[in-house]
């Protein structure tokens, strides 16, 4: 998906929330009856969510040292074995489709990706056996393309698959310049600077993914347009520790199922967070869920309409759910152990759910500071990492 449609999707959607209600400035989004933002079916295709791949026609690759592979046709390849310094790249139309198959695949590369698309309408990783792709040395730039990820992509990205990927990078794991997806596989990252980074949006449906990062976890933003960069997550089970957040979005986190379990300084920052299922974990230093004015196209929203949701807080001063905006809690078992469970600076509304604040049940929201550390909501723009 390219950033012109995901704009004209993201447009509707805003136009859609604002007609039916749900947009966070209107007072109906404190209703147990809320509108989910964005939609499983309309992220993942079919072919997206699609785990196994026929190779018996596929172009077939084994890598040696020092050799890299061009590909430059729509297909299928299937790629194998062990090799040091040696570099895949897609480069083909802007309307082709690219599965590359992984299968039992080994690359170490000192300065530059194990995996590089410059150019596709889609590329799908598939993964079969067990792969490990490493940089271990500084990341060279393509022209003025900085090329600073084990796999690193201009285009839309799928990785799916029954496999195993490892992933060890001196700075980005995954990055994808447009969307990025993940729906199977089992997927360990451990990097310097951001795990999963894309600029239009990261989506997981499914998969195992662990991530031990030196900065964010899952990083989505795109700083030449402030109305894209989401993260939407329907299922999977996902580990993350992380130096800085776990999650980072510029728009929109939802949450619609899955096993989450972060570990960071933060650990989930967007501009609007709604949360309707899932079994989430947070451990955090900082903010544990925090919805400050990133993006012009959403009120700063907390927005928790089910699923099981712990929240362990680091000693001083730190909030549990942090809303520089708006906090409606519709539904849900929330779990929290911190001295400031709750602080927001505009509307907060306790229509249903479960809430444990230090062992004891409560019924009402209380508020650390209106207008106070989290600041005022219409000032908050800086707030962006980057």
């Amino acid at each position: 998906m390219k950033r012109k449609i995901l704009g004209i999707m993201l447009l509707f959607s805003t136009i859609t929330l604002a007609l039916t209600g749900c947009f966070a400035s209107k007072s109906t989004n404190n209703s147990s009856n809320s509108t989910k933002l964005l939609s499983n079916n309309d992220i993942f295709t079919d072919r997206d969510l699609k785990q196994n791949v026929d190779v018996t026609s596929a172009t077939k690759y084994t890598v040696s040292d020092n050799n890299n592979i061009s590909i430059t046709e729509e297909g299928t390849y299937l790629i194998t074995g062990t090799a040091n310094n040696v570099t895949i790249t897609v480069n083909t139309t802007d309307d082709s489709k690219v599965n590359l198959v992984l299968g039992d695949l080994t690359i170490e590369n000192q300065n530059s990706p194990c995996i590089y698309v410059k150019n596709a309408d889609k590329v799908f990783i598939t993964l079969m056996g067990t792969n490990s792709l490493s940089v271990t040395g500084t990341f060279t730039t393509d022209g003025t393309t900085n090329t600073d990820a084990v796999i690193f992509s201009k285009d839309d990205i799928v990785i799916n698959g029954t496999g195993v990927l490892n992933i060890s990078s001196t700075d980005n794991g995954i990055t994808g310049k447009d969307d990025l997806k993940i729906t199977g596989g089992t997927i360990n990252i451990s990097c310097d600077s951001d795990a999963l980074e894309a600029n239009n949006s990261i989506a997981i449906s499914d998969g195992v993914i662990s991530i031990n990062s030196k900065k964010d976890g899952l990083h989505s933003e795109y700083s030449s347009d402030e109305s894209v960069g989401y993260v939407y997550i329907s299922g999977g089970t996902i580990n993350i520790t992380a130096n800085d957040d776990a999650i980072h979005a510029t728009t929109i986190v939802q949450i619609d199922g899955g096993t989450i379990k972060t570990s960071s300084r933060e650990g989930i920052e967007g501009t609007y967070i709604q949360i309707n299922d899932g079994d989430i974990n947070i451990t955090a230093s900082d903010d544990a869920i925090n919805a400050g004015a990133k993006s012009d196209s959403y009120t700063p929203t907390i927005e928790i309409n089910g699923g099981s949701l712990t929240i362990d807080m680091g000693q001083g001063d730190t909030d549990a759910i942090d809303s520089n905006g708006n906090l409606y809690i519709n539904g849900g078992t929330i779990n929290i152990t911190a001295q400031s469970p709750f602080d927001y600076d505009g509307e907060g509304k306790l229509n249903g759910g479960e809430i444990t604040v230090n062992g004891n049940k409560v019924t009402e929201l209380t508020n650390q500071m209106i207008g106070g550390q989290g600041g005022n909501m219409n000032n908050q723009r800086g707030n962006r990492r980057r």
